[in-house]
This record gives C-alpha cells, structure tokens and sequence, in this order.
C-alpha cells in the first residue's frame, strides 16, 4: 500500500467523492471481503460490490487474493493508498485565469502552494514503498507588530532567498527531470 495516491482524473474524482465510497477505503487499510464490508455498513454484500468494483476500475482499491467459500469465490479488497489528495487542477480558478504577478498578494500564495500540492503528489505516486526521498520542510512563527519590522523582515528575507538562489540557482527558464534538482519556496501569510 503507498502512501499516498495522487488524483488527477475527474473520473477518479467522481469515483471517490461518494461518501459511501469514502467509508469503504477508509475500511480497507486491510484486505477484506464484501460480504465482511457488508456487515459493517448494514448493506448487502451486492451493494458492496458494486461499489468495490468501480473504486477498483478508478484504481483506487486493488483485489489482493481470493479464495473460495462454499462454493463462490469470494475476493479481498484493500485501499491501494493511505490517503488520496485531489489534483488542485480539478476545480481549477473561479472567474478564470487571472495574474498572479504581485509576491505579495494571497493569489500568488495559493499559487505557490497548489504547484507544491501537485509537485509533492506527483512525486509520492512515483516512489517505491520506503524509500527516502531527500525532502525539507521548515515552519517558523514570527512576530511583526508593525509596518517597519515588516519591512525590515521582508527586506531580510529576499535578501537571504536571493544569495541562496544565486548560489544555487538555476535560471528560471532551464527545466530539468534531474533528480539533484530541487525547489525551494518561502511563503508568509498572517497567522
């Protein structure tokens, strides 16, 4: 089971926002049959199934044995991830595409954290179980009473983030598949 299962179809989308559906792989952390998902849910096991069956045509569950119980065959299911994060582009913006040029503005803030959302789900659906992926995650509260220390702090900060990507930076337009490159961001929003 991998950790993580990165949606980037509507179709996977649909299958899964159901929230009977939801119930279901939230059962599945362990292989299990329908009729067993039958007796949790107070449901017949047909009901079960249909719905086990179209998580499985999504991808989302994966059947993981069968075996034969008084003559049907019976299989188990189990949630083919931990957890499931939907592709930000599935809603995309409302009111459309508009600019996000201003770094300050929460616009280019979520900006920012969708492509995180969606370079990190990317990434988990392409690892093998336990392997380390070389990652850093740094979160820090800080206090700002006024404008000036913001200012100042602002000022601190692009400075440091600019040697950094000047030491260590590619430039904007050179994208590579290159596993020792990385991405660094730096957001900051009122707590």
């Amino acid at each position: 089971m991998q950790d993580v299962f990165y949606i980037e179809t509507v179709e996977q989308a649909t299958t899964l926002l159901k929230p009977q559906r939801v119930e279901l792989l939230k059962r599945l952390d362990e292989p299990r049959t329908c009729p067993e998902l039958a007796g949790f849910f107070g449901q017949t096991p047909q009901k079960i199934y249909y719905h086990i069956k179209e998580l499985e045509k999504a991808g989302l569950v994966v059947k993981t044995d069968e075996r034969r119980v008084r003559g049907v065959v019976e299989g188990y299911y189990q949630a083919k991830a931990r957890s499931y994060w939907l592709a930000p582009h599935l809603v995309g913006r409302l009111g459309g595409e508009r600019s996000a040029k201003n770094q300050a503005s929460l616009r280019f803030l979520l900006t920012l954290a969708e492509e995180i959302h969606d370079d990190v789900g990317r990434l988990a659906n392409n690892i093998e179980d336990n392997q380390d992926v070389p990652s850093l995650a740094l979160s820090a509260h800080i206090h700002l009473p006024n404008a000036q220390r913001r200012a100042e702090f602002l000022q601190e900060v692009q400075t440091f983030f600019q040697d950094l990507a000047d030491k260590y930076g590619l430039p904007d337009d050179i994208s590579t598949d290159d596993p020792a490159d990385f991405r660094v961001v730096l957001g900051c929003y009122p707590k």
